[in-house]
Parts: structure tokens; sequence; C-alpha cells
């Protein structure tokens, strides 16, 4: 029961902290991996996958964000939504490798919602850089490098 809470905490931090909610999930992964009562790479994959889910939350977010772009409770300012759209077509689907990054991460996943990234294309450069994120903390924590 304990390896559950422990499995469910993990993913939810992980899932929240991939949207646009403020939170970070390193922390506990990193307090499971030196507890040591978890396989590692189960915990890998459940913060990888929560993570990823969260991106997916922003991608279907920017999906129908736009629409709501002229109300007056609008989060962006019309020219900050323009300069993310043209950033976002700069560099395209390939900055979605940059989605593991604090900050920049999770508005490159709204972004892509509401610039239509296909869905395949996004969950695989998604899927790259969050469990590669988790992957390297993982190995800086237990000294596997």
């Amino acid at each position: 029961m304990i390896d559950l809470a422990a499995y469910a905490g993990l993913f939810l931090s992980a899932l929240v902290a991939a949207t646009i909610l403020p939170m970070q999930s390193e922390a506990a992964l990193t307090g499971l991996l030196l507890a040591g009562h978890q396989p590692v790479w189960i915990l890998v994959f459940v913060a990888g996958a929560g993570n990823v889910l969260g991106s997916a939350i922003n991608w279907l977010l920017g999906r129908g964000l736009e629409r709501f772009r002229h109300r007056c409770w609008f989060p962006a300012s019309p020219a900050a939504l323009d300069r993310a759209q043209r950033w976002y077509r700069r560099y395209g689907k390939w900055s979605l490798l940059l989605s593991w990054a604090p900050v920049i991460g999770d508005p490159i996943t709204v972004i892509a919602g509401v610039l239509r990234e296909p869905f395949p294309v996004f969950l695989l450069l998604v899927t790259i850089a969050k469990f590669g994120r988790y992957l390297v903390l993982t190995l800086i924590v237990l000294n596997a490098f």
C-alpha cells in the first residue's frame, strides 16, 4: 500500500509539474530514489508518464486557447502570444525537445497545441525530453555517472 501511495504521489507531482501550474517533481523523485524502497526503473517510468500526460494536457489547452485570445482575462497579451507563435514557427517541432526545461518548457507545449502540432509528433518528442530529464536526474542522484 505504501508503494502505491508513493507511485501515486510521484505521478501526480510529475503531472502537475508539467502543466501550467507551478510545481516541481524532481524533489519527489529524488526522495524516493534515495529512500531506495521502490525499483528505480518504475520510479522513472511513473515520473515520466505523469510528466508526459501533464504536457499533453497543455497541448489540449493550447488547441482551444486561441479562441479566447481577445478576452480581458486572457493570461497573455496579444503581443506575447504572437511572439511565442513566431518563436515556435522559427524553431518548429524540435523545440519540443526543450519541454523538460524550467520556465520555457510548459509554454512550448501550450504553443504546440495552439499551432496544431500533430499529436503523434508532439507525443514522441515530449516523451524523449521528459524521460530523458528523469533518467539524467536519476543517474546524478544515484552517482551513476
